[in-house]
């Protein structure tokens, strides 16, 4: 047994809890088995009308906290999806007893639509799981709480008299209250009517504007398109009149040289001659 479990929690493990309900001890070591007794007592708890100087059911949640922190310490430890349904039933548990801590019937209906009930059933008598069951009393528990508030309907302790008039007044009451809900109902159905209004109109808009953009994006593809054409024309062009300079260089080279040639062989001819004509002086 882990150390701290309150007394009374103590005292009900030792007295067999519920009985043989789990199933022979052989399959689990005997911290396992007091586990899931607790955790079937808590359950049974739980779905009893509490009265809220109860003080039993948090008790017995921390200590389920401290067995579990225990088992999953040991080494003969159960697998790891027992030990994770063992963790969702005790966090339901302990959510749910700080969901009962809030102060306002709403906060208590969001708190319990969080909260996440075990998928399977803890012993082999249940056919759904207890937490589950759990689940959905206390949702349409906070449900019936917050109509009461909103109906105007909770009960306050006045005199004799005070009662009386109460009870005689109540068919108008009821009326009036009937009224404001299907004034508040009406109000939140115009409401919603004119958000999906708006929601329409952005979406119009929306599509409007995303037509626009793709237009102007086609646009600009085609442009796009027509200057690389152009470019490549023009890289082409550019590339015909590179050649034909080329090829015009060279011939004006080639001229440039039988010209020079041409002189070269005048001069040389013009020497030898010069030198036949004129001998040397003696």
């Amino acid at each position: 047994m882990a150390t701290g479990v309150p007394s009374s929690a103590r005292s009900w493990l030792n007295r067999g809890g519920i009985d043989g309900s789990v199933g022979t001890a052989m399959a689990v070591s005997r911290l396992e088995l007091n586990l899931v007794r607790l955790l079937c007592r808590c359950e049974t708890l739980a779905a009893e009308k509490r009265d809220p100087s109860e003080w039993r059911l948090e008790k017995y949640v921390a200590a389920l906290e401290e067995m579990l922190q225990a088992l999953k310490e040991q080494s003969s430890k159960p697998a790891p999806e027992m030990l994770n349904e063992y963790s969702r039933k005790v966090d339901f548990l302990k959510g749910m007893l700080e969901a009962e801590k809030l102060s306002s019937s709403s906060e208590k209906a969001l708190a319990n639509q969080f909260l996440a009930p075990g998928r399977t059933p803890t012993t082999t008598k249940e056919r759904v799981p207890a937490t589950k069951t759990v689940h959905l009393q206390t949702r349409a528990r906070y449900t019936g709480e917050m109509r009461s508030e909103l109906l105007g309907t909770e009960s306050s302790p006045t005199s004799g008299s005070g009662d009386i008039r109460k009870r005689t007044g109540l068919g108008a009451d009821e009326k009036q209250s009937a009224a404001e809900l299907d004034a508040v109902l009406q109000h939140h159905h115009s409401v919603q009517e004119k958000l999906a209004e708006e929601m329409l109109s952005l979406a119009r808009s929306l599509k409007n504007n995303t037509l626009a953009a793709q237009n102007v994006i086609k646009q600009d593809n085609q442009t796009l398109s027509h200057s690389l054409k152009m470019a490549d024309q023009n890289f082409e062009k550019l590339k015909t009149e590179s050649e034909r300079l080329e090829q015009h260089a060279k011939k004006s080279v080639n001229w440039l040289l039988w010209i020079v040639l041409i002189f070269v062989c005048f001069i040389f001819i013009s020497m030898i001659l010069f030198i036949r004509i004129f001998p040397k002086l003696k």
